[in-house]
């Protein structure tokens, strides 16, 4: 394509804003995913829009996104503004935010910790787990109490990422104190919020909300640091360990160390926060989504519950190759990351002078990605809007097409893809698997009932979920 026949981002439709203020009044936060996402329904693929003094190259096309994600690290960044705001908090930075040669080092490492065996060696410790969740939920049970669907799933995935990560037993599910995450709880919706605000008050003065949240990240530091320094004395104790380390922040450990590698302790420490809010946030809510859809949608939720009742009835005697025949229920997975995206947007930047389609992207210019306008477009899915998990199995009919199985990219794509995207859906199948053997649901439930409420807090969650249980039927 010439450069006489490119569009200048000037020249693209877009909602008409303000002076200065672009269209920020026109987004409302904590939707910001809807607003653009009919925006793109409106203006097409490929459109422009202007967040405060930010113009911004809005992409709804998916195989165009994933030409720019796949462009990564060279071509494109993730936004700069997170980082920024993250370590203006004072959060160590780890494989999320790096950028360059920072982070082919980092994800050599973060790669490594993540490597098969570890996960196969890390799963008894995910089986004690999800035990202390069914022994909550049975609690709840027997004393007739609805079960907060969300705090509940922060409390697994809090533990779960805790032990198989960094060795360590902090059990909130056992607990009323929820120390460490209720710290963790408050980070990604401030960093949203900042990254959001057309004024960076909190440089100058500070509400009583940034205090507590400055409190936060400090026993957050205090508590990765003890991590670490409880993993290198182990490492001491048992130089055996460096040879079969036994969790993620061990395998890290031993890959900073080796010469030649340009890590340290802030990188292991930066990728310890990465793995415990991204670990708790995406993990939890995907499983809050999958559990809201399938008790809307009794079908599939009898298929999924007979699949596991026949295969995996036993949560206490959960084997690992158990989970990989749960095909269906992985098929449910796959379906509520496709309608219910924890992450439907991404925010890029080039990083030199590039095309896009027919737009002609200067360096510097923002991105905005949305993940979620191919994912339920009929152009590629057959009733798009409806829950049919079995779209995604082997033989389905009409089978889906490889350019919808590129659509709905819930992990990313290209070479930043999520590198923890096997363990979560391992958490997601034990937690799930554990829940349809164990018991019945009676109903899960949104604030004023039907669907629930999606809110974006850095990642979209459905609002205010309650589920009630009761105890699983004996088999005839």
């Amino acid at each position: 394509m010439s450069p006489a026949t490119l569009r200048q981002l000037k020249d693209l439709p877009g909602p008409r804003g303000l002076p200065l203020l672009g269209n920020t009044l026109q987004v409302k936060p904590p939707r910001i995913h809807l607003d653009v996402e009919g925006w793109a329904a409106k203006f097409g693929p490929l459109f422009r829009m202007q967040l405060g003094r930010r113009q911004q190259l809005v992409i709804a096309d998916h195989e165009l996104l994933g030409a720019v994600m796949r462009d990564r690290p060279e071509g494109f960044r993730r936004s700069p503004l997170t980082s920024l705001i993250g370590a203006e908090m004072g959060l160590p930075q780890g494989l999320f935010g790096s950028e360059g040669e920072d982070w082919r080092k980092q994800r050599r490492m973060v790669m490594a910790s993540f490597a098969p065996g570890h996960v196969r060696a890390y799963f008894p410790s995910l089986v004690k787990v999800t035990l202390r969740l069914r022994s909550r939920w049975h609690r709840a049970v027997r004393q007739g109490q609805d079960i907060p669907l969300q705090a509940d799933l922060m409390r697994f995935t809090v533990d779960a990422i805790a032990g198989l990560a960094f060795g360590k037993d902090i059990n909130t599910l056992e607990s009323g104190e929820d120390v460490i995450q209720r710290h963790l709880d408050k980070v990604l919706p401030a960093i949203f919020k900042r990254v959001l605000s057309l004024v960076p008050y909190w440089r100058w003065f500070k509400l009583e909300s940034d205090r507590e949240l400055a409190r936060s990240v400090a026993v957050i530091n205090r508590t990765i640091l003890e991590f670490i320094a409880q993993a290198r004395q182990r490492l001491r104790d048992e130089p055996a360990r460096r040879d079969q380390p036994r969790n993620l922040l061990e395998a890290m450990i031993v890959a900073a160390d080796l010469p030649d590698s340009g890590l340290g302790d802030r990188h292991v420490a930066g990728n310890v926060l990465t793995m415990l809010l991204a670990g708790e946030d995406t993990t939890a809510n995907t499983l809050a989504w999958m559990i809201h859809l399938l008790q809307r949608n009794p079908q599939a939720l009898r298929r999924v519950q007979q699949e596991v009742r026949s295969l995996a009835p036993d949560p206490a005697a959960y084997r690992f190759d158990q989970m990989e025949q749960l095909v269906f229920l992985e098929a449910c997975a796959s379906e509520t990351m496709r309608l219910k995206p924890v992450a439907p947007f991404i925010a890029l930047q080039a990083l030199r002078d590039t095309i896009v389609g027919d737009v002609a992207v200067p360096v510097g210019t923002q991105i905005w990605g949305v993940l979620r306008h191919d994912s339920v477009s009929e152009q590629h899915f057959a009733r798009p809007e409806a829950f049919e998990p079995e779209r995604w199995l082997d033989g389905a009919q009409p089978p889906l097409s490889a350019a919808a199985k590129r659509a709905a990219m819930p992990f990313g794509s290209g070479p930043r893809m999520c590198p923890g995207r096997y363990l979560a859906l391992l958490e997601m199948k034990m937690a799930m698997a554990m829940l349809l053997s164990s018991f019945d649901i009676e109903s899960v439930d949104a604030p004023g009932g039907g669907p629930a409420e999606e809110r974006m807090a850095f990642t979209m969650n459905p609002v205010g979920l309650r589920m009630r249980l009761r105890e699983a039927a004996a088999a005839p």
